[in-house]
This record gives C-alpha cells, sequence and structure tokens, in this order.
C-alpha cells in the first residue's frame, strides 16, 4: 500500500497532466497514472500534434510545387521524400511528450506507470500495487470507432492511427466518414499525390457545423481534387491482394456497388475509453454512448470520484479537456471551478482552415431567435490578397436588437487563430460592435473579423 495522496489522475492526455500540474500547484499531494510509454495521451502521440505535423508538412510540398513560382521563386526536381516527413513528425512528438514528462517532474507530480483499476472509491490499483487517494480524477480520454463489418488493420484499412504512419503514398484512398479527422488526414494524403474519395452516411459533411461553412469547405476541397459521395454507407471491406474492395449502398437503401481502393480510412469518430475502469463495480453506470455523467462540478455518482475529457458529455476536443481538468481540480482544492461551453472553439486545420465559435445559424432558427449577420470575404482583405491567401470568409451572427455576438465562423487562412477573438468576445459577452470599434492593425487577416462585424451591425468599409 502506498503513501495517501490527495489526488490520483487516471489518464495522462491534455484533461489528465494539464490537471496534474495544476493540481500540484494548488498544493495537492499528486500522481498521474498513465499505460503508455509516453505521456500526452491520443491527442501528442498518435493525434492532434502528428497529424498538425503532417499538415504543415504536406502543405509546405504543395505549396513549393504548385505556387512558388507564382512568387518569382523557380525551384526544379521537387521531389517527395516522406521517409523524412514521417521521422519529423516522430521527431515533433517526442520532443513535446519528454516536455510533459519534464513539466510532471517540475510540478513534483508522480507518474505512475501502467493501467489503473479503480478499487474503491478512495483506491486506485496498478498491477498488484494499491494507492490510497482521497480524491480520484478520472481523464482516460477516447479510442477509435469501428463500424460493423469492417475489421482495422492499420495496413489496408486504418484509423487515425493508422493514416499517419503509412509508408508510401497509396494511389487511391477512401474515406469513411466526412467528419474533422478524415478531412485532415484526408487533405494530408491527397496533397502528397493520393486520389481521395470521401463516403459520408449524411447528406452534408461536418454535421453540427454552421451549414453555410460546410458547404463553402466542400466546393474549395472539392476544388482541390477530394470527391465527395454523400448520403451513402458501407456495409462491408474486403481485402483483396493490392487493396480493398468497399460495398457502398445509399443511405435510404437501395442496389450496392462497389467501389476499390488501396487504403481505406475509417473516420466516423470515437467513443470513451472506459474499459478496465471498474466503473459497473463501483456502481457507476455509463449514459447510452458509453460516457460518465457528471454534475456541474465534473463530480460522478461516487463521493469523491470525478471525471472530465472525452468521457463526458461535450465535444471531444483537448482543449475542452484541458478546461475541464482545471475547473475541476480547482473545485477538488476548494476554489471555484467553471467552464462556459457556448465559448469553446473548434478548429479544421485543413486548407484554408476552418474555425467556428458559439451558435450557428441552424441553431438560432431552431430556437427563434433574431439575428444579424456580417460578412467579409479574405477576397477583399488586404493581406488576404498580398500573400494568395484569399479562399474564405468571416461570418458574425448577433442579436438583432443587442448586437451580443451569438457566433462567429471562419473559413480562411489562420481561421484557428483568428476565431481566438472571437471566443474572447463570447467568454466576455461582447456586442458587434465592440469588436467592430477594436482598433486592429493593417495589413493583417483580422481585420477581416473588424470587417465582418461591422457588417453586422452598420457597413463595412472594404466592400
Amino acid at each position: 500500500m502506498s503513501d495517501l495522496f490527495d489526488l490520483i489522475i487516471i489518464g495522462a492526455g491534455p484533461g489528465g497532466y494539464v490537471a496534474a500540474i495544476k493540481a500540484a500547484q494548488l498544493g495537492l499531494k499528486v500522481a498521474c497514472v498513465e499505460k503508455r510509454s509516453t505521456l500526452g495521451g491520443t491527442c501528442l502521440n498518435v493525434g492532434c500534434i502528428p497529424s498538425k505535423a503532417l499538415l504543415q508538412s504536406s502543405e509546405m510540398y504543395e505549396e513549393t510545387l504548385l505556387h512558388a513560382a507564382e512568387h518569382g521563386i523557380k525551384v526544379s526536381k521537387v521531389s517527395l521524400d516522406l521517409k523524412t516527413m514521417l521521422n519529423r513528425k516522430n521527431e515533433v512528438v517526442a520532443g513535446l511528450t519528454k516536455g510533459i514528462e519534464g513539466l510532471l517532474k517540475k510540478n513534483k507530480v508522480e507518474w505512475l506507470k501502467g493501467e489503473a483499476t479503480i478499487t474503491a472509491k478512495d483506491e486506485v490499483t496498478i498491477g498488484k500495487t494499491a494507492y490510497k487517494t482521497k480524491n480520484i480524477l478520472i481523464a482516460t480520454g477516447s479510442e477509435v470507432m469501428n463500424l460493423p463489418g469492417i475489421t482495422i488493420d492499420e495496413e489496408k484499412i486504418v484509423s487515425s492511427t493508422g493514416a499517419l504512419d503509412l509508408t508510401e503514398v497509396p494511389e487511391k484512398m477512401i474515406i469513411i466518414g466526412g467528419g474533422v479527422i478524415g478531412l485532415e488526414l484526408g487533405s494530408v494524403w491527397r496533397r502528397l499525390g493520393a486520389q481521395v474519395e470521401v463516403i459520408e452516411y449524411l447528406d452534408r459533411i461536418l454535421p453540427g457545423m454552421d451549414a453555410e461553412i460546410a458547404k463553402q469547405f466542400q466546393r474549395i476541397l472539392e476544388k482541390q481534387g477530394i470527391s465527395f459521395k454523400l448520403s451513402a454507407k458501407v456495409t462491408a471491406a474486403k481485402k483483396t491482394g493490392k487493396g480493398v474492395e468497399l460495398s457502398v449502398e445509399p443511405a435510404a437503401g437501395g442496389a450496392a456497388e462497389k467501389l476499390k481502393a488501396d487504403v481505406v480510412l475509417v473516420a466516423v469518430g470515437r467513443k470513451p475509453y472506459t474499459a478496465n475502469l471498474g466503473l459497473e463495480k463501483l456502481g457507476i453506470a455509463l449514459d447510452n454512448r458509453g460516457r460518465i455523467p457528471v454534475d456541474k462540478h465534473f463530480a460522478t455518482s461516487i463521493p469523491g470520484i470525478y471525471a472530465v475529457g472525452d468521457v463526458i458529455a461535450g465535444p471531444m476536443l483537448a482543449h475542452k479537456a484541458e478546461e475541464e481538468g482545471i475547473a475541476a481540480v480547482e473545485i477538488i482544492a476548494g476554489q471555484a471551478g467553471h467552464i462556459n461551453y457556448d465559448a469553446i472553439p473548434g478548429v479544421i486545420y485543413t486548407w484554408p482552415e476552418v474555425a467556428s465559435v458559439g451558435k450557428t445559424e441552424e441553431e438560432l432558427k431552431a430556437a427563434g431567435i433574431a439575428y444579424n449577420i456580417g460578412k467579409f470575404p479574405f477576397l477583399a482583405n488586404s493581406r488576404g490578397r498580398a500573400s494568395g491567401q484569399t479562399d474564405g470568409f468571416v461570418k458574425i451572427l448577433a442579436d438583432s436588437k443587442t448586437d451580443r455576438v451569438y457566433g462567429v465562423h471562419i473559413i480562411g487562412p489562420d481561421a484557428g487563430t483568428l476565431i481566438a477573438e472571437a471566443v474572447l468576445a463570447l467568454e466576455y459577452g461582447a456586442s458587434s460592435e465592440d469588436i467592430a470599434r477594436t482598433c486592429h492593425a493593417h495589413p493583417t487577416l483580422s481585420e477581416a473579423v473588424k470587417e465582418a462585424a461591422l457588417a453586422t451591425f452598420a457597413k463595412a468599409i472594404h466592400m
């Protein structure tokens, strides 16, 4: 039996390791359990970070191949060294995971290596060792969701994990699922030379995103070379000598067709990871989506046991998990912890990027809320024109009477960075006029946000 901890956190992903550091800073004796050989969870090891590294590298490759000449830069014999590109990705991951290990040591957080089971409301067992604790925080994240009848082998039929380590560029890649993960990884391999087709069960990509943005985004991706088969479902996948053969039917029913690909990426979403935690024996029942029910203080039905991140309700986003982890340990330490779920941004790191925060037009219409719309295209933005990044626009939705901003949606260059201003506006209840009357440096992409805000309550200047 170990010494008593104030808090044991199960999972060292963004929710877990950030919570561990914050708890230690608040004076708690903390341990963090992780069964991987490296810290950082799915996000740093096989998710957010490696995918963004490949997105950046593939973007540079395509930019050099197709657009360098537009800037008067003559480059000959451009070729792809995929092995070096993958090695760079691995080095980025290794550096960041080592950095987290250093942060835990610096903050005196004990890393307990292995798979944890909660054997009592005040006890976590790893292997044959039981650790006593006053509080437990579950931050075990999520895992790949499978499709019935399709077996992922991470060679020909891959998940997002396998798609990060393909040793050669496939001639044809089919992606099952028109969500964020599929579109990001599809963009990587399309840029590197693959023919990419996306099959989506619904009649649109990116369900839940503002419909106008999603429609424009699909048009842009189609211009880049990605094809889409919407309102279709994959019923079977069979490996052949050279690749994979898929059976695809209309979502509404009908005759199936056969499609062939060298590699198939299954990207239909993720599910909470709660295996072997011992929740059933504790009396913690999961909801109908496999999530752990918690109250507004992140507490489960068992006193002293809390949960955050992908294992509870809400979007499966690393930054959402981080904020919840910090709020949860503040509450455990006797402080106030709070999350404004209306001000959590979402970003798709394709080119152009797509970012949003707050309500969509569809949500406002469904709620019967009267609103104004302000839009401004990057084609009319001076920095966008100077850099040749003119695809997309900024869209702001604000109350028609009070002018309070309800939602901001951006498709365009550096949208993931630009959305931060909108998040701040929502967090502090700003109006579109507040944004418009804030001085924005010239020439910058952020001026498109200012102009969209102007267009929401008055008129844009440069359009």
